[in-house]
């Protein structure tokens, strides 16, 4: 049996720098949080098709790791990741929450393909298998390099680490969860004019605890937050003063 963990995400600050293609640009500080994961297992099994266990809530075809696995055997033609999940079934352990700002999903996704690349010796670069990530999520190559901390910028495919141990964080996470398209289809209709590049230069320099205590308001250290209350005013009511917001939401995070 093979098992890799896939780690939950809070975004320190996040800043929508633009509007390309169809999709928004950003820069964050994204840093792993380090009590919080999935269990992604390999569970020895004869399967007439790919077979995950523990996301039965979730169709196949909307799985990030499903999406995962099509991803690589189209990038790799490589006939040993279909023969091994002939003999194998993946099995996941959910305990990051959906539809959080934690990134669940997209962890999920890119553990898995860094489980399937050394259990299947594939000759590929963690750089091309970011590659790869990229194509299923924004958030999947953070997650395939594995960093404790790292600037995120881009459509999410430019990762640089950033020389910083995580943070020891206390998580809240509201029974409200906030779907990512709809937030950022929403920041697209009512804030994207407001952005101003130049009120958050020198962020990605800065020490997560440094920045935290030195900007403390949710709303301009994350952009995706007022497009969230604005597409789920029930936030509005949740009372979490000195809290900071991670990614698109619903999960408040403060420095312990």
């Amino acid at each position: 049996m093979y098992s890799i963990k896939a780690h939950a995400k809070v975004n320190i600050f996040l800043k929508i720098t633009g509007h390309k293609e169809g999709y928004h640009t950003l820069l964050s500080r994204f840093m792993r949080v380090e009590d919080l994961y999935d269990t992604i297992r390999f569970v020895p099994c004869e399967c007439d098709s790919f077979t995950i266990e523990g996301c039965e809530d979730v169709p196949l075809e909307s799985n990030t790791i499903y999406k995962a696995y099509k991803a690589l055997n189209d990038h790799t033609g490589d006939l040993d990741i279909l023969n091994f999940f002939y003999k194998h079934k993946v099995v996941v352990t959910k305990r990051i929450p959906s539809q959080a700002g934690l990134g669940g999903g997209s962890s999920d996704a890119a553990a898995f393909m860094r489980l399937v690349k050394e259990v299947c010796n594939l000759m590929l670069s963690t750089e091309a298998l970011a590659k790869i990530g990229s194509t299923i999520g924004a958030d999947l190559p953070f997650f395939i390099y594995n960093y404790p901390c790292a600037n995120v910028s881009g459509f999410g495919e430019v990762v640089e680490p950033f020389a910083e141990a995580p943070l020891a964080l206390e998580l809240y996470t509201p029974e409200l969860g906030c779907d990512t398209t709809l937030v950022y289809k929403t920041f697209k209709q009512h804030l994207l004019n407001n952005i101003n590049l130049c009120s958050f230069i020198g962020w990605e320099r800065l020490d997560s605890k440094t920045l935290l205590e030195m900007i403390a308001d949710p709303i301009i250290l994350n952009d995706l937050y007022a497009a969230s209350l604005i597409a789920y005013p029930k936030l509005k009511y949740i009372d979490k003063d000195g809290w900071f917001f991670s990614g698109s939401g619903s999960t408040f995070f403060k420095v312990l």
